[in-house]
């Protein structure tokens, strides 16, 4: 099972186990290529201050939609549409340096099952920053 503290567990069962320590150490070294990476450092930097906050925010976020806890209460599709820098072409590049990183660093299922995921929120976010991005008296982009 995971390291989870019995405050915020849930009801629910976890989507597929994965302990904190697998989740922090795919964020650690996922947030040190973003760091690294041409296109995603800046975009990244221009809001990022902490990282180490960064992080640990960002894995409460995939406690909550993984393993159900309830200690993430953050709006992220929110923050990202308010970011004029995150453009559509960023969740391509940030997918791929994921889904590297998730498959370096967990099993293959294990990996799929985060990347499958990932990918479904990516799109959702994609969405919503075409929609922000198009002319407004243009017609609506279907996908």
């Amino acid at each position: 099972m995971t390291d989870s503290h019995p405050d915020t567990r849930s009801a629910l069962p976890p989507k597929f186990e994965i302990s904190h320590e697998e989740m922090d150490r795919v964020l650690k070294r996922f947030y040190a290529g973003v760091r690294q990476h041409p296109e995603l450092a800046p975009v990244f930097g221009a809001h990022v201050e902490d990282w180490p906050a960064h992080e640990e925010k960002i894995g409460r976020f995939w406690r909550n939609a993984i393993l159900h806890e309830r200690n993430y209460d953050g709006f992220p599709q929110r923050v990202h549409l308010m970011a004029p820098e995150v453009k559509e072409h960023h969740f391509a590049l940030w997918l791929a340096l994921f889904d590297e990183t998730v498959q370096a660093e967990l099993d293959p299922e294990t990996a799929a099952k985060w990347s499958a995921i990932a990918h479904r929120i990516g799109r959702a976010f994609r969405m919503g920053i075409v929609s922000r991005d198009q002319p407004k008296d243009a017609p609506p982009k279907l996908f």
